[in-house]
């Protein structure tokens, strides 16, 4: 039986997850590191952002989750938790690709004006 407070806590942890893709930079780290595990710098130069600013969303990413890191030596590689949010953005990446060809169509087909 799904109680009140289980229905609270799922949705809670929905929203939490939602707000961590929320940013466009943190999803580009997501890609980033489905094409290989990384370390802070790297990930910074790949995105061509500061180290501080790929430390900062890795660190809310971790918190919710998404993504977890492991010691190599002198280095602390970043990699996703669960690939599947991987197919969570394709799948919105599809669904807002349709609907902006669905507005494109929409406009394409409007009368011009003065016509």
């Amino acid at each position: 039986m799904i109680t009140p407070s289980l229905t609270q806590e799922i949705t809670e942890l929905h929203a939490d997850i939602c707000s961590a893709l929320a940013d466009p930079t943190r999803i580009l780290i997501l890609y980033a590191l489905k094409e290989k595990p990384s370390n802070v710098s790297s990930l910074a130069e790949v995105l061509g952002i500061s180290q501080s600013a790929a430390s900062r969303h890795l660190n809310l990413l971790r918190e919710r989750g998404i993504v977890d890191s492991r010691r190599d030596g002198q280095s602390v590689i970043n990699y996703l938790t669960d690939e599947r949010i991987i197919e969570a953005l394709d799948l919105l990446r599809a669904v807002l690709t349709s609907k902006l060809k669905s507005r494109a169509a929409l406009v394409e087909a409007e009368p011009k004006s003065g016509q």
